[in-house]
């Protein structure tokens, strides 16, 4: 394996960028397809963006979700399609050329010909598709942007024709209105896209009309308030809200009887006195235009208006009233009554609307509801193409709607019908192309009856799996349950043309479901169906040729209706791909922004559901992660070519099967823990929870570094022997493996990464770490050995918070520590095989368990009164006295049964809190021992000082040194040092002792022992060294140098007969030799090499451990052995 770079000399991007060039080269993607292309499918729809904008982070962020997803099911065994596509028609596409070609109006369009305008817009609708491509190979997503799919492409097109079709002969399909923002300027409707791009601060009049109750015995009149007098003449319905109360009142100054919503009385003109009395008493009235300002108003209208009566809304629906104008008295048997709606409020106005169905849509709405018109094409609009009256309207006939306004005021004044009239400054929408006021207006529509099949749909929405699933029940079930029929067509140019042929007469109707049908009625030949190539194109009638012909009804497709036919469109069913269609129909997976609910996944629901009943197995929204960075692979392998370093044999895994019976506890504790990571991902992953699985996966990896590296470096650096060190290594490199196979599809970059390094470890792996199979459960999980070293954590933690509490470093070693738990099973795995592991991570001396829960604690109860509050009411004090007031036996008892009774109410465990509160033994005062605990476990802490754990406290501080001093000279955990001690107090007494002492656990911290300074040789390269000073009262001096030969002088003399100058010669030759190939050869020659290259220097045979010592540290052992 090779090294892995550490820190600032590793570069994600350029990792990166090596794993994409990578992937390039062995045309990994397309191999994953060709490889799994006998799985079953696994149906993924792509919802297709605009390629005439650049990717923004909502891309990113779905693209993200949906390739995390479909890597995990092309791991889990399935074949997944995946196509880019692209929305080409539409309002982006014309907006951006009419930005360009400065157009207007309809009329410019007509002008320069609609062939010329689409080619325009064709010609623009790939201009980003480039940056599309580029952005999303650089984020690792693999799709196929060669073989996209386009919705202006023609077969995508026939089939959303198709799609149409299926609707229209299935009675879903017909000719109605629908009310839009409309631009008298460019003769047009335009989206709320459009309608919301170009808002100006404006003036506009607001006036109150009365209509008089008819057969009312007060002659009272409605009020109703509005901001558009322009759409009076068109008032059909009077609506109020049926919860609302309403009141009947009486002007005391002139008599007249008004009904107002009760809180907007306030809204009537005051009446004041032109004379001011004495006792109060006013002359004459005067009527203010202006509103009345909310101080002082209630009182005033108090005096002004009489209560007469009080009724709810409810009661008011049905009630006829006079209309203001007679423009519409061929409506008089079923308008001009009181309908009642909640979309009127009281936050204006005078809580009783006026409605004019051409020219609002929840007047449309309400008035078609109460049947006052009905859907289809009867719909009267008094309004024409250009914004002016039409002939209906007699006295504003011709009329531009907004200059009529004043007239129209004058008008009702003069009626007598005028109670209030101002004026009021606010934001109102204009035209962005021709900078004319918006109006709201009925336009002529093909609709899909989407409320037909409304119950189907919420059924639907039932059958089908959302993440999270408060959206399929709240948001999206919301958004059906108030489902409308859907305008599906628009007054536009660049899209999918209705497939509608019409008689002149409307009489006869032909839909076109297939190119071929349109060819043999016509007889013409059709390459491409948009408007410019298709609208000339004529069939005879059926009737004969007396009749004419049939032509294309103008309208292009909304594009929303195109993208829901993506499902059958993008593989051009049912002209093609059948079998594989309705062998995979509903598809498995959507992920789209939350805000698509009400756009692709609503169309995707309607469509599918009109034509076959279902939708979708899925539909998801979550998150991933796609770079991460871990210790664990660096410290494999550097421990792992450590072992060549020494000489000994290249680390090859151990069989897996092997490893799993290890008897070392963390081993058998990460295997279970890695197990329980790869059911946890594939549980959250099939329950498509990508956000519980990328937690997990962190403290998965944080847990491997934290526990299982660092609680097991010894065995991992080889100082537990090689056997097993091999067996920890072997146990590393399969969990690493596992876990970067559970994480692929999160991490694609750096699972590839640092795959291609593990995989270097054995043979016949795959390729690549994306055509691995994801990982199974395999054999038995240990769920007592994970809970019990889940808990050990628990305790770590709670000894760390006491030590800090107190001011003990861990470098301080502590006495004595008590783990109270009540669970044997526990406390024998904390005192037995997991002991060691605490005492040496905390620093203490002796570990005892304790299963009497009330040796070291008082228990209390206290009643939750969040909980128990609102429930218990009066009764509460009573309650919470006895809660207080329960015996520790009462405690354990409620514990044990899980409810306890008092006063009557039966309460629960989540109604009472316990809490357990430190106590000390007797003999114990409270500032020497301290405690903390989570609620299950308690720890104990003896921090009394002790003078027996000196010694270990110093060596702690030497060993921190050390490392410290490594770390400063940049040296690599693989790199092998010797440590050299220097006492530089007077006395060195002290220090001796410590280090004698203290030396096993020196050794075993350090993997070397410490070595006095007078044995450092002159020829020794020194690495780093440094003085401290006042540590634990001592001072002392640390040298690294790097391991050094240490020659016997006499023995090497004898072998050349008494020769010193033969002698000095062969320790020149051995120090110019490189210390680990020099290793290497003694370990070959089992001990003993020999020298016969030296000139002048007759062979000789030298002995390790007689004539020369590879360290100083092997001399330093063999002389305190001989001693």
């Amino acid at each position: 394996m090779d090294d892995v770079c550490e820190g600032k000399d590793f570069s994600f991007p350029s990792q990166e960028e090596k794993i994409l060039s990578w992937w390039d080269e062995i045309d990994a993607f397309k191999t994953q397809l060709e490889r799994t292309k006998h799985f079953p499918e696994y149906i993924f729809y792509d919802g297709p963006p605009f390629a005439t904008g650049l990717p923004h982070y909502g891309h990113i962020l779905a693209g993200t979700i949906k390739d995390i997803v479909t890597r995990y099911q092309s791991m889990t065994g399935h074949h997944v399609t995946r196509r880019f596509g692209w929305d080409c028609h539409g309002l982006p596409v014309e907006h951006e050329i009419d930005l360009k070609l400065g157009i207007k109006s309809r009329e410019d369009v007509i002008n320069m010909g609609i062939a010329n305008y689409n080619e325009e817009c064709r010609g623009i609708v790939q201009r980003y598709v480039n940056e599309w491509e580029k952005t999303v190979v650089r984020m690792g997503r693999w799709i196929d942007f060669r073989n996209d799919y386009k919705t202006m492409d023609l077969n995508f097109m026939e089939s959303v024709w198709w799609v149409f079709a299926q609707l229209f002969q299935k009675g879903l399909v017909y000719r109605g209105f629908k009310v839009m923002p409309y631009s008298t300027g460019c003769k047009t409707p335009l989206s709320n896209f459009e309608a919301n791009s170009n808002y100006k601060e404006v003036p506009d009049p607001e006036i109150m009309v009365a209509f008089p109750v008819v057969d009312d015995p007060n002659g009272a009149c409605f009020v109703a308030w509005t901001t558009t007098p322009w759409t009076l003449p068109s008032n059909l319905a009077l609506c109020v809200n049926a919860n609302f109360v309403y009141v009947k009142v009486r002007n005391k100054f002139n008599g007249k009887i008004y009904v107002v919503a009760e809180s907007r009385l306030t809204e009537l003109p005051v009446e004041k006195a032109k004379k001011s009395l004495p006792d109060g008493a006013v002359g004459g009235s005067e009527n203010l235009n202006s509103k009345p300002k909310s101080s002082g108003g209630k009182a005033k209208n108090v005096d002004t208006y009489e209560v007469l009566e009080k009724y709810p809304g409810a009661s008011l629906v049905g009630k006829k009233y006079v209309p203001l104008f007679d423009y519409f008295k061929d409506f008089s048997d079923v308008a001009f009554r009181v309908v009642a709606d909640n979309y009127v409020t009281d936050d204006s106005g005078t809580g009783i609307v006026h409605c004019a169905p051409a020219f609002g849509e929840d007047d449309y709405r309400v008035c078609l509801e109460n049947g006052i018109i009905n859907k289809g094409e009867n719909l009267v609009v008094a309004v024409d193409d250009d914004g002016c009256f039409t002939e209906r309207i007699v006295e504003f006939s011709r009329r531009y709607v907004k200059d009529a306004d004043k007239d129209i005021i004058q008008a009702v004044k003069e009626k007598g019908r005028l109670v209030k009239s101002g004026s009021f400054t606010h934001n109102y929408p204009f035209c962005w192309r021709s900078d004319t006021p918006l109006i709201y207006r009925a336009v002529p529509s093909w609709f899909v009856a989407v409320e037909k099949i409304k119950d189907q749909l919420l059924e639907n929405n039932k059958q089908t799996y959302w993440v999270p699933d408060f959206v399929k029940e709240k948001r999206f079930h919301n958004w059906l349950e108030n489902a409308r029929d859907w305008a599906v067509s628009r007054s536009r140019f660049w899209g999918t043309p209705l497939p509608l042929w019409i008689s002149e007469d409307g009489e006869e109707i032909v839909v076109m479901d297939s190119i071929e049908k349109l060819e043999k009625l016509s007889g013409a030949k059709v390459t491409d169906l948009h408007r410019h190539k298709i609208d000339h194109i004529t069939i005879p009638s059926r009737r004969g040729p007396e009749f004419g012909v049939l032509r294309r009804v103008e309208d292009v497709f909304d594009c929303w209706f195109e993208s829901g036919s993506m499902p059958y469109a993008y593989i051009h069913y049912p002209f093609e791909n059948v079998e594989l269609f309705e062998n995979n129909f509903p598809g498995h997976f959507v992920a789209e922004g939350l805000d698509q609910t009400r756009g692709w996944f609503y169309t995707l629901m309607v469509l599918s559901t009109a034509l076959l009943g279902n939708l979708l197995s899925e539909i998801s929204f979550a998150m991933g992660l796609y770079w991460l960075r871990t210790e664990e692979d660096e410290f494999l392998v550097q421990n792992a070519k450590r072992l060549e370093v020494e000489g000994l044999a290249p680390f090859t895994p151990i069989d897996q099967t092997i490893i799993q019976k290890s008897s070392n506890v963390l081993d058998q504790w990460i295997n279970s823990a890695t197990q329980s990571l790869v059911h946890f991902v594939r549980q959250e992953m099939d329950a498509y929870r990508l956000y519980t699985v990328v937690p997990y996966l962190l403290k998965f990896l944080d847990n491997l570094t934290n526990i299982y590296v660092r609680f097991n470096r010894k065995r991992l650096k080889g100082r537990t022997g090689e056997e097993d060190c091999r067996t920890a290594l072997s146990t590393l490199y399969y969990v690493l493996l596992t876990a970067c196979k559970s994480m692929a599809p999160f991490t694609p970059f750096f699972t590839e990464v640092l795959y291609q390094n593990l995989r270097k470890a054995s043979n016949g792996s795959e390729e690549s770490i994306h055509y691995c199979s994801f990982p199974t459960v395999e054999g038995k999980r240990g769920e007592r050995i994970e809970e019990s070293v889940n808990r050990m954590m628990t305790i770590i933690d709670l000894a760390r918070n006491i030590r800090e509490r107190h001011n003990k470093p861990l470098k301080t070693p502590l006495k004595e520590m008590v783990i109270v738990h009540p669970d044997a099973d526990f406390l024998d795995d904390i005192a037995g095989k997991l002991r060691e592991y605490v005492l040496e991570e905390l620093n203490v001396k002796s570990l005892i368990p304790c299963n009497d829960t009330l040796k070291y604690a008082t228990l209390r109860a206290e009643p939750d009164f969040s909980v128990l509050g609102k429930r218990l009411g009066k009764s509460m004090g009573v309650v919470a006295k006895e809660v207080k007031a329960m015996s520790t036996e009462a405690i354990l008892a409620f514990e044990k049964t899980g409810e306890i009774t008092i006063a009557t109410h039966v309460l629960k465990l989540s109604d009472i809190k316990i809490t357990r509160e430190f106590k000390p033994p007797g003999n114990v005062k409270i500032e020497d021992m301290d405690a903390k605990g989570d609620g299950d476990v308690l720890v104990v802490l003896d921090l009394r000082q002790d003078d027996s754990l000196y010694e270990a406290g110093v060596a702690r501080e030497i060993v921190n040194r050390v490392q410290k001093l490594r770390k400063k000279a940049a040296l690599e955990p693989t790199d092998l040092v010797e440590v050299f001690f220097k006492s530089l107090d007077e006395d060195e007494k002290s220090s001796r002792e410590i280090l004698e002492s203290q030396g096993l656990y020196i050794k075993d911290a350090l993997g070397s022992s410490l070595l006095p300074s007078a044995l450092l040789p002159p020829h020794a390269v020194v690495l780093a060294e440094e003085s401290f000073h006042g540590i634990s009262n001592l001072s002392f001096a640390i040298t690294l140098v790097r391991p050094t030969l240490v020659f016997n002088s006499d023995a090497l003399v004898s072998l050349y007969a008494g020769n010193t100058k033969f002698a000095n010669g062969l320790q020149a030759y051995l120090l110019m030799r490189d210390h680990h190939n020099l290793k290497a050869e003694f370990q070959l020659g089992k001990g003993k090499i020999k020298v016969n290259c030296i000139e002048g220097l007759p062979p000789v045979d030298v002995v390790l451990g007689e004539h020369v010592f590879l360290t100083v540290g092997d001399y330093f052992s063999n002389m305190k052995g001989a001693l």
